[in-house]
Formats: C-alpha cells, structure tokens, sequence
C-alpha cells in the first residue's frame, strides 16, 4: 500500500471502534496506554483548550503565533471537515499519511494489551477518539514537535487529553452544551472543564457568566495555579472591520498590541484572538514578556479557520459555519450583522439529534428571512421534518430538501434573485464539512449558473 492507502486503513480501523458520541469519564484507560508508550506527551510543553464554543478557533490561533516563533508546533482539534489528518497538524499542516501510518503501527501493540486487558475486567474497548489522541501525542512526539496546541474533545477532567500536563490551560466561553454528559448548570459543566488547570501551571479564561468564573476561580486557588480573565487581567480594546477579516488592538498580559489584522470575520473572533495572545504571553515569558511585533503580526496574518465563517462560494455569497448549539449559534448571527452588508439571509440548517435543536433555531430565526432544512450525512442526524417544525414555529418560511446539494441548490437559488441577499449553511461540523466539498466539486466560486 501507498502512503494514503495506509492513512486510510487506520481512520477505518478507527471507524470500528465506539465512537465520538460514545463518551464516558474513563480518562485512565488513555493513560494507561500511554504510560506504556513511555509518555509521549510529556517530551514537548502543551498548551490545553477547553470551553463550550470557539476551542478550535483559538486553538489555531495559538498555534499560529508559536509557530512563528520559530518553534515547531503539533495542534490536535476535533471533529474534522474533510479528512481525519487534518486533526493532528504539524506545523500548520494536516499530518503526513505515512507518519499517521507509522504512528498507528507503533501504538498497535499496545493497543491490543489495553484491549485485553479492558476485555477482562469488563470494561469496553478503547474508543476513537481515546486511540486519536494516542495517535497524536504519539506522532508530536515522533516529529518531534516543541509545544503542542491540544483541544480536548469533551469537558476536561475526564477527557482523553487531560492525561497531558498543561503548561496554559486555555478556557474559552463556557456555556450548556452536552448537558447529559457535562451537567445541566453552567456551574456544573465549568467545575468539568477546570479540571484542565494543572497544580502550578497558568490559567488564562474568556470571559465567563459568574458562576463559571467563580468555579474556574476557585479551582485554580486550589491547585496553586495562576488565572488571568479577559476584562480585567488582559483584553480586546478596539475592533473594526477590516477586508477579508478585522483590524484590532489588545490589551495582553504583557504589553498593549495595536493594528493587529485577524483575517477571521465576526466580533467573538476578535476575542478568541486577545485570549490566545494572552496564552502564548503566559507560555513564552510567564506572561511577563511581551511578543515581538513583527513576530505577532506575522502569527496572526497566517491564521485559518475552515468552517468558522468560511466564504465558499460568490455570485451569490456563500458562507459556512460549524455552530451547533445555541451559543455558536448567537455568535453567528452577531457576525453575520456586523461583518457583512446583506437585507436578507438564506439559512440552510443541519443538525444533530442529540443538540438543542430548538435553541439553535431560536438563536438562528431572527437572521433569517428563508430556512433551506436538510440532514447532515449521519446517522445522529436530526430528522429534517421536525426541524422543519421548529422553524415555522418561529415564523420563518421554510423548506424540506432531500440533502445538502438540492438544499444548497434551492438557497444559491433564491439568494440569486436579488444582489442583497446572501446564504449561510450551519448547525453541524459535519454539515460543514460536506459543503465545502459540494462547493469544490461546483465550483461556487464561479457564480450562480441556473
């Protein structure tokens, strides 16, 4: 086999495993196998994002910064839009098929120890994403990078990443989410996602409703651990529009950071940027040193964030965006009003089953003045008409569509009737993901051709 015909062959055997839905607080099941691969995640700083909405964002955005350090970098995100490598990055660049392929033949002997020793006390077989985050401390390690940027899949203490020692833990927007796994309170899921901080290391935190800030607070005194919260410890101080993304200054933990261009769109991207500014303070000079400028600008213009906001297609403007819950949902509709100059929006909506599918349309209803309703290909996918119902419960028009190509092709469509009006697809990463690819495949960047 070739190098992509190997890659393939282990995001299949991955496939065989329980899935990402398939989540439980066994956090040391994954440090079981790596303590027998002799801790790969201990041979390079990390640098760990939790938080409820805008992880992946950040996340990028830190890596990008480090990056132009000159220091080599691994970033783990989830899920993927297009293709599994593109979770494990080095060095700003979905890892190499042949080095995911080695990765997954060096921890498979392991892998089949675990296996039967989980077989014999009971216990369910590794899970895919327990194994992926094997694989990519594994591979960082094997590249070998020197700080790894790692997202954690689900709340924090129990997530398969927590078995890293943050050098910064990293808390974005904490709101409710996976209510079933994490808690029905803010308070409650917070007390999850603290569980990143690490005894002695530095905490920076979005800005949070008080009762996540009084329990990541609380945490943090009890582990010895440094906290800097936006809006008082360091923040942004000026945002407008700029083309292709924002211009911005920041208020660091270091220093003051004026023009900076971010070519992200929408205000909640502006923020997520004066939080990663203040984690790469606090992991390069204890928060005391502040970035070069050269280096801060050069960090920022190389950043991406596919999904997030994305244009995939003009003549009309198509936009795509992961948000998937009330939260990504708000932040949405706030972007689309003050980044963007269009009267009308066309929706195409997909969503999952086990989401807040009804908060998701109440956030999305007052953007939208037609909803194009359709299911991600999955088979957690929510059941279209029932969205439907959803929708028109709301007052807004709304339409049933097989899948995403008859649904995008009736909103580019309608979009098409008028140069003030403009698409957006959202309510899934999944949803996303194909869109990007139908967008390819037909050449959206071309216009709209009837």
């Amino acid at each position: 086999m070739n190098d992509r015909q190997r890659a393939d062959a282990v995001y299949r055997a991955l496939l065989t495993r329980q899935g990402e839905q398939w989540v439980q607080p066994r956090v040391e099941r994954t440090r079981r196998v790596l303590e027998l691969l002799d801790d790969p995640q201990r041979t390079y700083r990390v640098v760990h994002v939790t938080g409820t909405n805008g992880k992946t964002s950040t996340s990028r955005i830190i890596e990008s910064i480090v990056r132009a350090h000159g220091l080599r970098t691994g970033l783990f995100t989830s899920p993927h839009l297009e293709r599994f490598t593109e979770r494990i990055m080095i060095d700003g660049e979905p890892i190499d098929d042949g080095l995911i392929a080695d990765a997954w033949d060096e921890i498979a002997p392991i892998v089949d120890l675990v296996d039967a020793e989980l077989a014999a006390s009971g216990d369910a077989a590794l899970t895919f994403f327990e194994l992926l985050t094997v694989l990519a401390f594994v591979a960082f390690a094997d590249a070998p990078v020197d700080v790894a940027v790692i997202e954690v899949g689900m709340g924090g203490s129990w997530d398969s990443t927590n078995t890293a020692d943050g050098d910064v833990a990293v808390i974005a927007p904490i709101d409710l989410d996976h209510a079933d796994k994490l808690g029905h309170t803010i308070a409650e899921i917070a007390a999850v996602k603290a569980g990143i901080i690490k005894t002695g290391a530095s905490a920076v935190s979005a800005q949070q409703q008080p009762s996540a800030l009084s329990v990541l607070t609380a945490a943090a005194a009890a582990r010895g651990a440094s906290l800097a919260v936006e809006g008082t410890a360091f923040g942004l101080t000026s945002q407008a529009l700029a083309v292709g993304g924002q211009q911005l200054s920041v208020r660091g933990l270091a220093a003051t950071y004026d023009d900076l261009y971010l070519p992200l769109y929408g205000a909640h991207q502006g923020h997520n940027a004066a939080l990663a500014i203040a984690a790469v303070e606090s992991l390069i000079g204890a928060g005391t040193q502040p970035i070069a400028p050269d280096v801060l600008t050069d960090g920022l213009a190389q950043v991406t964030s596919p999904g997030r906001l994305q244009l995939i297609g003009v003549a009309p403007t198509v936009l795509i965006d992961s948000a998937h819950n009330p939260h990504g949902a708000r932040a949405l509709v706030a972007a689309l009003g003050d980044s963007f100059d269009f009267d009308e929006w066309g929706v195409v909506l997909g969503a999952f089953a086990d989401k807040d599918t009804a908060g998701i349309v109440a956030a999305l209803a007052p953007a939208a003045t037609q909803v194009f309703v359709t299911a991600p290909d999955s088979d957690r996918a929510a059941d279209p008409d029932a969205l439907a119902d959803l929708v028109e419960a709301a007052g807004v028009p709304v339409t049933v569509h097989r899948d995403l190509s008859d649904a995008a092709e009736a909103a580019r469509e309608w979009a098409a009737g008028s140069n003030r009006r403009a698409v957006v697809i959202a309510g899934s990463v999944v949803l996303a993901g194909e869109a990007l690819q139908l967008a390819a495949d037909g050449d959206w960047k071309a216009g709209w051709s009837a």
